[in-house]
């Protein structure tokens, strides 16, 4: 018998057997060996998991070890002991946590007995002494204050409970949990594991599950084997999971744990569930479970054979602890990461972290989550849902990025190396080939990267760019509400960085001739749309600057301030760039892109001009012979999908109209972003995030655009370092002046004078040139007084309104 073909047939159409019985066809897989289902289980785990086998880096918190349950294995459950506390205090829960939190754990796993306090009076007498009404409640309390307290993020292990209790838990936890174990209801009988366990029952475990459901709780089940069931009853048990999970879609993570004998309990002597019995269970999980569906096994009950595991279908490895023991098994200690990470390595797969909430649930975080808990997931999360792996932020100074350790073999998949080479040729990338890119993790980031900077290497040779230039952000007063922004102050946003502020003509002239004398070929401007702003403002700037500086190159206004001014001035879009053109207009910055695809543009700017309409503009300008950057603000509540679709309208674009000069990933600063702080927005992009963008916006973007350019105000130093070996050829501006990202709360500063910028290049074995703004050679003349400017003059701000100057 073709078992591979046989498994896929009836789980195909579990749901209408011929036979009348909707699980007939699954109840043939007790007869199979676990080799026979094996390679099914490991092939429908790939179809959905790829290379990825996460685990949750967790501190085990025993809240309480007494139970009025007696099951005959466990070794958690503990009667009262004199002198001995009941439950954890308070600051024991903390100090376990904050172990934990120092360890880079993510998450708090609390786990705890079924209702002690309706079994022995001194959990009844210490849950009245703490002031709390059950067990449950005491939870709940812990929960919040750890969430509170350290960030980590609880998972609950209530056991049974009710709705109420359910609906509590949700508030401050970001996952809960209950091992169904077993259906089958003999197991509580006389002699049975379960006899004289009231809250194992099958049908109020079920129940259980059900409510968890109805709430929409993020939640973990699973079975226990080798305790006296058949194999026909696990495969019951995990049907009536994946019942509950297609009605309500809340099931999470099941767990295959096997029974282990224990001393001095009354299984001490029934012999350990074999490896082959675990082996067979989890294929059988997999098939009765589906491709989607995340499988765990415990690795440190499965001795030194826990990679078999991975060949059998899962795609997780549970929490790991390094700080504190399982409690529930203590004879068998957690395997440490980095063990881990090679048995992981050598079955062809790559570890990832997590939270205690799957990624799936993460990007639905506001469905699955409470709000304050929904916050700190966000926090707590990349842009693919699993945990950050270190403190690294955009703008932050004091913070360094984790790079993956280069192997001497790397291990990397031959579609992903297909994919890069498809891009190498200039061909171009589909969707999910692109987002393929951005998953690239550890050895597979390294060939990305380094395939990148090959790239580069061949189209623009080894010479690092850089422009002398100033910005200058001529009003920070802005009628739109951008929920990414904290530099724009309109009536609700007093309370960010800085005082709003409208610089007249006349310190716009100043800023332009001081910029002109220490050496700048460029003058960047943009700013918020002011109520009072009109088409002829810009006219205005346009013209203060020509009287300051003729020949400095005029790079300003973004596409939604050429939509703002035309539509002031009752003209087309291309009438105003045509005025703007004669007025001395050079080139257009790329920004107010951000992510070019309205349904991140309906959360993060909602009245500003949409996918389309920044396309339109750019085509328009690119059509009048004005070139124009482009660029990318990512890292804040996007997906890898939103960035693929955004570089595919860039390349389109410019496959069409060839006006782009440059593409600039921004990667969002987070620290005083609105949206940020209002818990809905990730701490910007990871330090991988933010790496690979740049290396993957080269390979997708050739051969259209050569020119890849690094952010230095929101990676620092280092971080554009790494991105100069990662297919970055442009360092962009020394700026003289940065306002938006500093009032977000960068910390990397506002000038990075020419030496400096050279200093950087060499320290990366490339060579610098200064360039003009459409990389041209700079006059002779500018570059020498670049490299001998005076320190600049103080700014002069000037307090809001004082437009009248300008809208003549």
């Amino acid at each position: 018998m073709d078992v591979t073909e046989n498994m896929r047939r009836p789980l195909q159409r579990t749901r209408s057997s011929e036979s009348g019985d909707p699980h007939a066809d699954i109840l043939h897989l007790p007869t199979f060996s676990a080799a026979a289902l094996m390679p099914e289980a490991a092939r429908l785990r790939d179809s959905a998991h790829g290379r990825i086998l996460s685990y949750s880096r967790k501190v085990f918190i025993p809240l309480t070890r007494l139970c009025r349950d007696v099951c005959s294995y466990c070794t958690f459950a503990q009667r009262p002991r004199r002198g001995a506390h009941a439950y954890l205090t308070a600051d024991e829960v903390l100090a376990i946590a904050r172990a934990g939190q120092d360890a880079g754990c993510t998450e708090a796993l609390f786990t705890l007995g079924d209702k002690p306090e309706a079994r022995y009076k001194v959990a009844r007498e210490e849950l009245q002494a703490l002031g709390a009404s059950s067990t449950i409640e005491y939870l709940a309390r812990m929960c919040e204050l750890v969430l509170k307290e350290t960030g980590l993020l609880p998972h609950a292990n209530p056991g049974v409970v009710n709705r109420a209790e359910l609906a509590r838990l949700r508030e401050v936890s970001a996952s809960q949990g209950m091992m169904l174990e077993s259906t089958a209801d003999r197991l509580c009988e006389r002699g049975g594991p379960h006899f004289g366990s009231p809250d194992k029952r099958p049908a109020v475990r079920l129940e259980t599950l059900r409510f968890a459901g109805e709430l929409q709780i993020p939640y973990t089940s699973g079975i226990l084997i080798g305790i006296g069931e058949t194999r026909a009853e696990r495969i019951d048990a995990l049907i009536a999971i994946r019942d509950l999970h297609e009605r309500y879609g809340h099931i999470q993570e099941v767990i295959i744990q096997n029974f282990r004998a224990k001393p001095d309990t009354r299984m001490a002597d029934v012999p350990h569930a074999t490896h082959e019995e675990l082996l067979w269970t989890v294929a059988a999980a997999r098939l009765v479970l589906g491709a989607e569906m995340n499988i765990q096994a415990p690795p440190n009950l499965s001795g030194n054979d826990c990679g078999a595991l991975i060949d059998a279908g899962i795609n997780d490895w549970g929490g790991v602890s390094p700080v504190t023991p399982d409690h529930v098994n203590p004879e068998a200690p957690w395997p440490a990461v980095e063990a881990l990470r090679e048995t992981t390595r050598g079955k062809g797969k790559i570890l990832v972290e997590r939270l205690p909430s799957y990624p799936a649930y993460v990007a639905e975080v506001s469905r699955w989550h409470a709000p304050a808990v929904a916050k700190a997931v966000v926090r707590a999360s990349d842009s693919a849902g699993y945990a950050r792996m270190d403190e690294w932020s955009p703008g932050l100074a004091d913070a360094t990025g984790v790079v993956p350790l280069r192997r001497a073999k790397p291990a990397v998949a031959a579609e992903l190396r297909e994919i890069v080479d498809k891009a190498r040729s200039g061909a171009p990338l589909a969707e999910p080939q692109i987002v393929r890119l951005f998953a690239a993790r550890e050895d597979e980031l390294h060939h990305v990267c380094d395939s990148a900077d090959a790239l580069r290497r061949e189209t623009v040779g080894d010479t690092v760019c850089y422009v002398v230039n100033r910005n200058i952000n001529y009003t920070n007063i802005c009628t739109y509400k951008c929920t990414f922004c904290a530099f724009s102050k309109g009536r609700r946003a007093h309370s960010l960085r800085g005082d709003p502020y409208d610089l007249p003509l006349a310190e716009i002239e100043r800023r332009v001739a001081e910029a002109w004398d220490r050496g700048a070929t460029e003058v960047c401007m943009q700013g918020g749309i002011h109520p009072k702003y009109d088409g002829r403002t810009y006219l205005a700037i346009l013209e203060a600057v020509k009287r300051a500086a003729p020949d400095i190159h005029v790079h300003a206004f973004t596409p939604l301030e050429v939509s703002h001014g035309a539509s002031t001035l009752r003209m087309s879009v291309r009438d105003f760039l045509r005025e703007l053109i004669t007025a001395g207009l050079n080139t257009l910055p790329g920004t107010a892109a951000e992510i070019l695809d309205d349904e991140v543009r309906a959360r993060i700017c909602p009245d500003k001009v949409n996918t389309g309409e920044w396309l339109g503009v750019m085509e328009t300008a690119h059509e009048l012979g004005l070139r124009s950057t482009a660029t990318i603000m990512f890292g804040h509540l996007e997906a890898p999908s939103h960035w693929a679709r955004h570089l595919l309208r860039v390349r389109e674009l410019q496959q069409r109209t060839g006006g782009f000069t440059e593409f600039i990933p921004l990667p969002f600063v987070h620290m005083a972003a609105p949206v940020y702080l209002k818990g809905e927005a990730r701490k910007g992009p990871t330090y991988r995030e933010a790496i690979l963008m740049h290396a993957v916006s080269r390979l997708v973007l050739h051969p259209l655009i050569s020119n890849i350019q690094v952010s230095w105000v929101k990676l620092g130093e280092e971080g554009a370092r790494a991105c100069l070996n990662a297919g970055v050829n442009d360092l962009g501006g020394t700026l003289m002046n940065e306002s938006i990202s500093r009032a977000a709360g960068t910390q990397h500063g506002q000038e990075m004078a020419p030496a400096q910028m050279e200093r950087l290049i060499r320290s990366a074995g490339r060579e610098p040139a200064q360039r003009t703004t459409l990389y041209g050679v700079p006059r002779a003349d500018q570059s020498a007084r670049s490299h001998s400017a005076a320190a600049l003059e103080p700014v002069r701000l000037a307090a809001a309104p004082a437009t009248e100057t300008r809208a003549a």
